[in-house]
């Protein structure tokens, strides 16, 4: 017995107007989106008015054993 599978060329024709309408679409949103509110990477800084953490502690170098040569 066989399976027969109708697509109407309608529904092709409105799927790729679709896909073209939402990659276009997509792409001008994703474009304003950048100019409007750029990603900034890095820690965030604090607000204003707040006093900043204070830096982190050095990192602790050993120092040298006095009968070691270099």
């Amino acid at each position: 017995m066989g399976l027969v599978v109708v697509i109407s060329l309608p529904l092709i024709l409105f799927c790729l107007l679709l896909g073209f309408g939402c990659y276009f679409f997509g792409r001008a949103r994703g474009r304003q989106d950048v100019r409007t509110n750029p990603q900034v990477y890095g820690t965030p800084t604090p607000p204003p008015g707040t006093c900043a953490s204070p830096p982190p502690p050095p990192p602790h170098f050993k120092p040298p054993h006095p009968d070691e040569h270099v």
